[in-house]
């Protein structure tokens, strides 16, 4: 007997059995346990039970961190949850955890302050959250590391596995090439890459201590991400990539074949700027979803100094960006989220007062491209946008994070308010507010 139809023995819901595309929940059994419907893929489409699922969601990766019983933040939490639900935004993308949190401008506190080892307080913050966000029938895509050094991620596996200190390009004088030249060993790491799969294991072997679900047959959990933002790096690196990609993807499917799996990939950028080696890197079954980001002030698009101007290079070349990315999701037959894009405020200010009718034009011109793909069935299925700030606070002087300060969706090592969208940004979050609404109907 797997370990999938040993569990349901002892749950109180029953679920049918077969492909994870196709497998449907039955009710629920008992009104004591909130249980949302379970997402699954048919094709192209995203489905939510038994209707098709669109939704304009957010990243809130540091959810699990002020979910925490010791050092969190749960008061915060519950009116952050409520507030999006308000909104329409029910489908947050998450962090597992950090990796080490010991450089600066890395998170703390950390989920493995050392290899194998687990804060079991952020494990208990983990747990909590997803009781919580299940309550208000919410959804959540857990990555399980990251490409980048802000939460310690793929270049902490390599230093615990004696590559040496890994160069923070945040810290004079390493440089972001040199970080990236580091970061691509992780590939070719055996150990790195074994004690990742060791994390995936103890991760999707939890159980939840608040409700007593297996995370691999909760429906709150929508999807296993790999990380967020694996990179191919150089294009000599795919074979290397592509094997490791694939022996994570199969890992996960085994462990557990009821949620969907994705990979976190930028799409091109994150694929030696080469749309086919994201086509090929992304072509096995087994990946249920395909993603994408858009960074217009990463990529050079945006200049807040010249906004009138840039500001319409950046909506058509993202809608070209979404386009070129949906063309591959439909040859692959799989729906496509972009789980990321973001704008600053006006002039870069980190005042919450300052003015988002730049990120309002933005968003906007997005959301339509969504509704579009609904109305003509294609395969672009759904956003989350970077990210809810909520009721966090920052400081506009110098945006600077330190241990202790509140998270505000914007990572570490950069201005804390510089992407994120506040609980004080109604103007977007109508917005959101009328599109989520849109795609219900």
């Amino acid at each position: 007997m797997n370990k999938l139809l040993a569990g349901l023995l002892t749950l109180p819901l029953l679920f049918s059995c077969g492909d994870k595309k196709e497998k449907t929940e039955d009710t629920a059994t008992t009104t004591e346990i909130v249980t949302p419907e379970r997402i699954t893929v048919k094709g192209t489409e995203l489905y939510k039970g038994d209707k098709p699922y669109h939704y304009i969601g957010t990243n809130y990766w540091y959810g699990t961190l002020i979910a925490a019983k010791e050092g969190g933040d749960r008061e915060r939490l519950a009116k952050e949850l409520d507030m999006m639900k308000e909104y329409g935004i029910d489908n947050l993308r998450i962090l597992v955890g950090a990796e080490a949190g010991t450089q600066d401008f890395t998170v703390n506190p950390a989920l493995q302050p050392k290899q194998g080892q687990y804060d079991n307080n952020l494990l208990d913050g983990l747990d909590y959250l997803l009781n919580e966000m299940a309550k208000r029938d919410m959804h959540a895509v857990l990555y399980l590391t990251n490409n980048w050094e802000w939460s310690g991620g793929m270049a902490q596996y390599l230093e615990w596995n004696g590559k040496g200190e890994f160069p923070n390009p945040n810290v004079p004088p390493h440089t972001w090439p040199e970080f990236m030249d580091y970061t691509k060993q992780f590939h070719s790491c055996e150990p790195c890459m074994q004690a990742f799969k060791n994390h995936i294991k103890f991760i999707l072997g939890r159980s939840n201590t608040y409700n007593d679900k297996k995370y691999t047959e909760d429906n709150t959990i929508m999807a296993w991400q790999v990380a967020n933002e694996p990179r191919v790096f150089t294009a000599d690196n795919e074979e290397k990539f592509t094997l490791w990609l694939n022996d994570v993807v199969n890992l996960i499917d085994e462990l557990d074949p009821y949620h969907l799996i994705c990979t976190g990939s930028e799409g091109k950028a994150g694929s030696a700027d080469d749309i086919a080696i994201y086509e090929r890197t992304h072509n096995n079954p087994k990946i249920d979803y395909l993603t994408m980001h858009i960074w217009p002030k990463n990529w050079g698009w945006f200049k807040h100094e010249n906004a009138g101007e840039t500001l319409p290079v950046v909506i058509t070349n993202a809608q070209q960006y979404i386009n070129d990315h949906i063309a591959v999701a439909q040859k692959l037959n799989k729906p496509i989220v972009l789980e990321e894009f973001g704008l600053p405020r006006e002039g870069e200010s980190l005042d919450k007062k300052a003015s988002v009718a730049n990120r309002d034009t933005f968003y906007k011109s997005v959301f339509d491209r969504l509704e579009q793909s609904v109305t003509n069935k294609e395969a672009f299925a759904g956003l989350n946008f970077w990210g809810f700030g909520g009721i966090g606070k920052n400081n506009p002087e110098n945006g600077k994070w330190n241990k202790g300060d509140d998270f505000t969706t914007d990572p570490p090592q950069e201005p804390q308010g510089l992407n994120s969208v506040f609980a004080t940004d109604t103007t977007t979050l109508n917005l959101i507010k009328e599109y989520n609404k849109k795609l219900q109907k």
